[in-house]
């Protein structure tokens, strides 16, 4: 890292030092910046295109405002490594979204220049409208408060929902629209295309341009006059396109398009603006991946990066393997949902802007009028699908676990209570690694457990996927549920012929005499080999995939209450509602007697690390199972809940 930390960004330890430099040195401190992220993240994982490319806006930002007393809020958090770096965490950064270490999202617990915490999309507007209201109800006018988002983000109810009560409130908020025309695969919709309209107007700029520059001539300046600038800026956009500018429509004032890797004019327009009091937007134009060739071509596969890589080549530089491996759950899941469709003409696939993370672009590919791309808009995505489903389709709804915690209303009142047939496959069940808390998958099983006509599910391994899959686009399901997690699975030949199962239809795997596990999802295929060690050490136990959360086999579950007094419930999620929850309440129901021991995810949020690292935290890696396995059999008493 001594390359990359050279010359003047070494001797940043905070904003403050920043604001000490003439304007004339903050090209080369972007330049520095930049350079040391790349190096950071060759060595080091993570977030990678969207630090890039607003390296200047962030120079900018702490350049002007009075960070941390002045407020920057970054909506989801994956451009803000830059941020870091500049607010006293440059050498800690080698450090980030690892075990014990920095977070890979701004996070009030880390710094006092981590204005709000983030993770998911779309929140900065509204949070920015909070702190500004609170900061004039206790009269604290020279404060200032920015959200700086992204056009994908802009895509989300919440942050329409935002402006609205932004525009009505008045309040003293700057919303940097960081516009580069992709989330994390490109934007999709109607106000991204919107958005490409106001920017690539020649016309438009160039008459804006030379108002600018007539006005100049007259030396005016102050604010009246600024505002008659951005008045006539807003008069000249309506007037070439004959609508209005939706954010003046709003009452608003739009400032831009503004090209965001001129730092030094970045930081005059936003000098200007910081004397403009009211709610104002400034939108600017971005390349994602900014000052790396490969992340500016190939932008949505160097959103993140997959692992270690030469920062001068771009080669990555683990070395592949020739031994075959077990796909990702995510893949199967797209492989299998084009099986599906083609044998069944009512299924199509709509994912909430995540269409390469998920998979379902292998079906927008083969088959681009059954996959919908919705943008990040989990709520529309789900009441789009009921549309769908009430209409005779069978959608397959695809949203990662952590992101359908922002539709629970529409699964229940728009799908459940109707009792319509979507299926829900949930991405990244469970602890995910090096996002952290605001990324882990940790709620589902419980939060999806309490919805009447939900069927609540989870494959062990790649062939109970695509027979889950299966079973769910069958006629008279209702809504159905499919949890699986981040990562490969276990079977390398993994292209099984398709059967239905039962629903509500667990498996005995293992018969055992001391005591018994009872499994959901694939963490099942841990417990089948724990099952063989315990035996060395002269302990009987059977293992039971339950598949199902909800309906349970009850059935299943007579016959475990029967034989067994010492269970053993593992999940890979919160235990508080889950399946341990679940197999207790109906042990009460039924009046049996037993020790149960609950293993999943404790009722607390879990920091970023490895998923090895982080199951061994929870108590839910094997050495942890086979310890709580000695550990229950030690125990004299009969139950234990």
């Amino acid at each position: 890292m001594e390359e990359a930390a050279k010359e003047i960004l070494k001797n940043i330890n905070s904003p403050a030092d920043l604001r000490k430099l003439p304007q004339k040195d903050l090209i080369k401190v972007c330049a520095e910046l930049r350079d040391y992220i790349i190096d950071a993240v060759s060595c080091n994982p993570g977030h990678f295109g969207a630090s890039l490319g607003v390296v200047e806006l962030t120079v900018a930002l702490h350049y002007v405002f009075n960070t941390p007393s002045d407020k920057i809020i970054w909506d989801v958090g994956h451009q803000a490594y830059g941020h870091k770096i500049l607010t006293g965490r440059r050498d800690d950064f080698h450090t980030n979204r690892k075990y014990k270490g920095l977070s890979g999202f701004p996070n009030i617990f880390e710094s006092e220049y981590d204005a709000f915490g983030v993770g998911h999309s779309s929140t900065s507007i509204s949070a920015a409208l909070g702190m500004a209201v609170a900061a004039r109800q206790k009269g604290e006018k020279d404060k200032q408060t920015v959200a700086v988002i992204g056009d994908g983000a802009m895509t989300a109810g919440l942050a329409f929902e935002g402006l609205n009560n932004l525009a009505a409130s008045k309040a003293n908020v700057l919303i940097v629209l960081n516009d580069n025309n992709m989330a994390i695969d490109p934007n999709v919709g109607g106000f991204s295309e919107y958005l490409v309209d106001i920017a690539t107007s020649h016309t438009y700029n160039k008459l804006r341009k030379e108002v600018f520059k007539a006005l100049q001539k007259f030396n005016i300046g102050g604010p009246r006059s600024r505002d008659m600038i951005i008045k006539i800026n807003n008069s000249i956009k309506t007037l070439l396109t004959r609508q209005t500018n939706i954010f003046e429509g709003l009452k608003i004032r739009y400032f831009g398009p503004v090209d965001g890797h001129d730092v030094e004019r970045l930081s005059n327009v936003l000098k200007d603006l910081k004397e403009i009091s009211g709610p104002k937007v400034l939108h600017i134009i971005t390349k994602k991946g900014k000052g790396f060739k490969l992340a500016e071509e190939n932008q949505t596969a160097w959103h993140a990066t997959g692992g270690k890589f030469d920062p001068k080549t771009g080669r990555f530089l683990e070395a592949a393997s020739n031994i075959p491996k077990p796909p990702k759950f995510q893949d199967v899941f797209g492989h299998s949902i084009i099986e599906l469709a083609e044998e069944n003409e009512k299924i199509v696939g709509i994912t909430p802007a995540m269409p390469t993370g998920c998979s379902l672009n292998l079906m927008m590919q083969k088959m681009p009028d059954r996959a919908f791309d919705v943008g990040i808009a989990e709520q529309h995505a789900v009441t789009f699908s009921a549309g769908l489903a009430i209409s005779g389709m069978v959608p397959f709804c695809n949203i990662y676990s952590s992101f359908m915690q922002r539709a629970f209303d529409q699964v229940i009142h728009d799908v459940a209570l109707q009792k319509l047939n979507v299926v829900f496959c949930l991405d990244r069940g469970g602890l995910v690694g090096a996002d952290g808390p605001t990324h882990h998958g940790a709620y589902d099983l419980a939060f999806f457990r309490c919805v009447p006509n939900m069927v609540v599910s989870s494959p062990m391994d790649e062939y109970e996927l695509r027979n889950l899959m299966y079973t769910a686009q069958l006629p008279d399901m209702g809504p159905f549920s499919i949890r699986y997690p981040r990562g490969t699975g276990t079977q390398v030949d993994w292209k099984s012929p398709f059967e239905a199962i039962e629903v509500g239809k667990g498996r005995e795997l293992s018969v055992g005499e001391n005591l018994v596990f009872l499994t959901i999802g694939p963490i099942g295929t841990k417990v089948q080999r724990i099952v063989d060690q315990l035996k060395e050490e002269g302990i009987s136990a059977g293992h039971c995939d339950m598949r199902f959360v909800k309906p349970l086999d009850e059935a299943l579950l007579h016959k475990v209450f029967s034989k067994y007094q010492k269970i053993i419930t593992i999940e890979d999620g919160t235990i508080v509602g889950g399946l341990g929850s679940a197999v207790i309440e109906f042990m009460s129901e039924n009046s049996y007697s037993a020790t149960i021991k609950r293993l999943g995810i404790p009722d607390k949020f879990i920091d970023q690390g490895t998923q090895v690292e982080l199951a061994r935290d929870c108590g839910y890696d094997m050495e942890g199972i086979r310890k709580a396995a000695r550990n229950i059999l030690s125990f004299k008493k009969t139950t234990s809940i």
